[in-house]
């Protein structure tokens, strides 16, 4: 099994999660809203209260295309967990009911 690729994103997309911290909106919300995990999220929020907010250092920075990529990814992963849970709760009452 190999380790995957850590993604490194622009000083722009961090200090973008900051704002969308600040203007109010949940922090789950918005991790989602930019397809990163939450943790990510709260460390740039940290980052930036400390003035310590920075970009990556290495060349293979995530581009805007790759973030969308990512936040389409995690909303079709949330939708396939739905309809496969939608499926299991109708086929246990199927079983049940009839």
């Amino acid at each position: 099994m190999t380790k995957a690729a850590r993604a490194l994103y622009t000083l722009e997309f961090k200090q973008e999660a900051v704002r969308l911290d600040e203007s109010g909106q949940c922090n789950a919300a918005s991790a989602l809203t930019l397809g990163v995990v939450d943790q990510i999220r709260y460390n740039w929020v940290k980052a930036q209260r400390e003035g310590k907010l920075k970009e990556a250092d290495s060349p293979g920075i995530v581009s805007a295309e790759q973030v969308d990529l990512n936040r389409l990814q995690a909303g079709l992963a949330r939708v396939k967990m739905v309809r496969n849970s939608q499926k299991k709760a109708s086929a246990y009452s199927a079983k049940c009911c009839a």
